[in-house]
């Protein structure tokens, strides 16, 4: 495996725990579990359902699925599928795969079959890991005859539980275990953990180590490719921002799925690169989280807003112990002011807002977690980020002096590029003195203290008689009415200026109010080229894999093809 690759870090300061311009050294993402599972072997690395498994326990694992690939041929370059909920087979099988030199996919536990199949044949899927669970199984034995997919490895979900919880699955809950089908492409975890012989290939920081599907705003799945650099360098910039005591018991509460880019680097990866321990959860369940929280004592709870609103309204959120929390993340979508102020109120937890992306291997910025923060941006770029602001209607020069533009990305954590896409891999960056910066498609303004604040997506603009209406701005005045929970404005047709704002709201708890009410509540209070054509009050609105609100849905489901 190969050495350090040191990445140029630009001159700077950084407002959070080390200095901006920190050196980044980055490794394969399998010489740093090495190191932690040699340095800590007993420490627990996953704590899953009531048992726990150390770090060398688990790397072990990992080694011999690495020995069991490789027997059978799989290895370097070749693409290594995880179709799988948060469990500690997911650890082994993650860097088990990398260490055999092959690219890790990560496909979602929700995904149809249709949805599956396609992108295990985009990506050249060749092995599929998967849980002997009703919900996955069926569905991953259906994409064997679908696609190209050699083979698919099935886990079982009793052999990670305590043994007492292990036997009562066995025995009482055999409908939540799915039958493995009795075929020759079909096996099982066990019988694929090889003999550790060791001779794995070399690694070296630049090999491709994940593909990372995104659908973006076109809808069309893309795979991101990252490399170990670009997972390691994220997860040592997230680590680097982390004020708290270095000698305390590092622990994350693992509820966002390890599936997706935001848990993959700010659960798994960074606390590797910590040392720490993963209290892990099959799947967010908002009971199940805050007995957690009060049970296992996690230090951190990454999520999404709406994981955090599923809290607050849970009978037992009041009666939850958070003293052990030091800090809460929000990312994945916009975190409404109420639903921050309400968490804070009831935990005496802070919760700050962040900003990341599939193809910045997850995150970009955030708000520190002591001192200066700014509710409502996206805080400060990470150690080693550098951003641009680009002309929103011309990427090639840069947004006019103190005006909102595209935000552009720089830094050891971008992708290297879409798997087989060259084309729209080409629009995906703006070069700007001789160096290439990732286009987010987001449209974001700075403060004179470095603050960054999304206003909206490029694609979400809503035209009005020539005026640019970004639907943020509009959702976050209805988000400031005492009876609003939840809403997602778009643009509707109109005859006369080509598009007209729309908001489709949902309610709290025992408010009432009309979409009238609030239409004129809301219009009374935003500018005459914003104001709403209706305010639609509906009992939910659509969200996606990982639970945050998805207006490109909710576009499909009520306007006209």
């Amino acid at each position: 495996m190969s050495v350090n690759k040191r990445f140029p870090i630009p001159s700077g300061t950084y407002g959070h725990a080390q200095p901006w311009n920190s050196a980044i050294y980055a490794e394969p993402l399998p010489i740093i579990f090495e190191r932690q599972a040699k340095a800590r072997p007993n420490a627990v690395l996953a704590e899953f359902m009531g048992r726990d498994f150390t770090y060398s326990e688990l790397y072990a694992e990992a080694r011999r699925f690495a020995a069991g690939l490789i027997e059978r041929g799989i290895g370097p370059k070749d693409r290594v599928g995880l179709f799988l909920p948060n469990v500690p087979a997911y650890v082994a099988a993650y860097y088990g795969a990398m260490m055999a030199g092959a690219v890790v996919v990560n496909f979602s536990p929700l995904y149809t079959a249709e949805e599956l199949a396609a992108q295990v044949e985009d990506s050249g899927t060749r092995l599929l890991v998967t849980l002997d669970s009703p919900m996955l199984l069926p569905t991953a034995a259906d994409v064997i005859d679908r696609s190209s997919l050699e083979t698919l490895v099935v886990a079982r979900l009793a052999d990670a539980l305590p043994k007492m919880k292990s036997l009562a699955l066995r025995t009482l809950g055999r409908k939540q275990i799915a039958s493995v089908p009795s075929r020759s492409d079909v096996g099982q975890w066990s019988d694929w953990l090889g003999r550790d012989t060791g001779g794995f290939p070399d690694l070296s920081a630049d090999d491709l180590a994940l593909l990372q599907y995104t659908g973006g705003t076109t809808g069309t799945p893309k795979g991101a490719m990252l490399s170990h650099a670009n997972l390691a360098s994220n997860a040592i910039q997230v680590d680097m921002i982390d004020p708290f005591d270095p000698n305390e018991p590092d622990s994350v509460l693992g509820a966002l799925p390890l599936f997706h880019v935001f848990a993959n680097t700010c659960v798994l990866n960074r606390t590797v690169v910590k040392g720490g321990r993963i209290v892990m959860l099959p799947r967010f369940d908002a009971g199940q989280v805050l007995k957690t929280i009060t049970n296992s004592r996690p230090r951190a709870f990454p999520g999404v807003p709406t994981m955090f609103q599923a809290l607050l309204d849970h009978p037992d959120f009041a009666k939850t112990d958070f003293s052990s929390l030091q800090i809460c993340i929000s990312g994945g979508a916009p975190l409404p002011a109420p639903v921050r102020e309400k968490f804070e109120k009831g935990t005496g937890v802070r919760l700050v807002e962040g900003y990341g992306l599939t193809e910045s291997a997850g995150v970009v910025s955030t708000n520190p977690y002591e001192g200066t923060r700014k509710p409502g941006t996206i805080g400060l770029p990470i150690p080693a980020t550098q951003i641009l602001l680009l002309d929103k209607e011309d990427p090639t020069r840069l947004a006019p002096d103190g005006e909102p533009g595209e935000l552009a990305v720089r830094g050891p954590q971008v992708m290297c590029g879409y798997w087989n896409k060259p084309e729209t891999q080409a629009d995906a960056f703006a070069r700007f003195n001789g160096e290439d910066w990732l286009r987010t498609g987001d449209v974001a303004a700075i403060d004179e203290d470095g603050f960054l604040a999304i206003v909206d997506r490029i694609k979400d603009m809503i035209a009005v008689g020539g005026f640019k209406v970004f639907p943020s701005q509009v959702e976050h005045v209805l988000l400031q009415h005492p009876a609003i929970k939840e809403v997602l404005v778009i643009g509707v047709p109109d005859e006369y200026r080509g598009e007209v704002p729309e908001a489709y709201a949902v309610l709290n708890e025992g408010e009432s109010a009309t979409g009238e009410e609030l239409a004129a509540w809301l219009n009374g209070r935003i500018g005459k080229h914003e104001r709403v054509a209706r305010v639609v009050l509906r009992d939910d609105l659509p969200k996606t894999m990982i639970g945050k609100l998805d207006r490109k849905a909710l576009r499909a489901e009520v306007l006209p093809n």
